[in-house]
């Protein structure tokens, strides 16, 4: 447990020391967008690199110090409560570890959607958080919870100005965070799906 909440407390903490993970240029194909923290990032259906193909990925920092995303859309085989014995009320839920990123894979993050801030989590935008297995254990403790969760192995990291590069050479596109539901729709259907609104009029923010 000591390990999981490290990992979390040091996305809490903005990630100040940040792995790089390079894709390879994609051929233009969305205009360039303005990046921010709580928005979605797009992949181009050209980015080739397996990191990132056919990827939605959710900014949970964006500054100075770089940009931090997790991957939504790459749910694995692995069972959450199965990286998180130490809970058992997780055994009775079916929800699934999801890979957030090539970086720090041994890493845990948790996600929530949550009607109101709780202690232990940090906004990332209007209704969600990350934070600790503390939130994680309140929310199991209810009878009927109305909070979500996701649970991600790794993240998604970029260095100063790296993303804009590639957001430049056409690489990814930008959604607003209310276009999709991300807690509750399919993630097959999660980049698909944005795509097509990419592609629909006015849809992209150019920068």
């Amino acid at each position: 447990m000591r390990r999981r909440r490290v990992s979390v407390h040091v996305l809490l903490a903005g990630l100040g020391i940040i792995l790089l993970a390079v894709p390879a240029p994609a051929q233009r194909e969305f205009a360039p967008s303005s990046v921010e923290k709580g928005v979605l990032l797009v992949a181009s259906p050209s980015l080739e690199d397996a990191n990132f193909r056919q990827t939605v990925l959710l900014i949970v920092e964006h500054g100075r110090g770089g940009t931090v995303g997790l991957i939504l859309n790459r749910p694995t085989n692995v069972l959450l409560w199965e990286t998180m014995q130490d809970l058992p009320a997780l055994k009775r839920t079916t929800h699934r570890l999801f890979a957030g990123g090539p970086v720090e894979r041994r890493q845990l993050i948790l996600l929530f959607r949550l009607t109101q801030p709780w202690p232990d989590t940090r906004q990332i935008i209007d209704g969600i958080y990350v934070g600790t297995p503390r939130v994680l254990e309140r929310i199991l403790a209810q009878s009927k919870p109305t909070e979500t969760f996701r649970g991600f192995a790794g993240f998604a990291g970029w260095a100063p100005g790296q993303l804009d590069h590639e957001m430049r050479q056409g690489s990814w596109a930008v959604l607003p965070f209310g276009t999709l539901n991300i807690f509750d729709k399919d993630p097959a259907t999660l980049w698909p799906d944005s795509i097509s609104r990419l592609q629909a009029p006015k849809t992209i923010s150019n920068g």
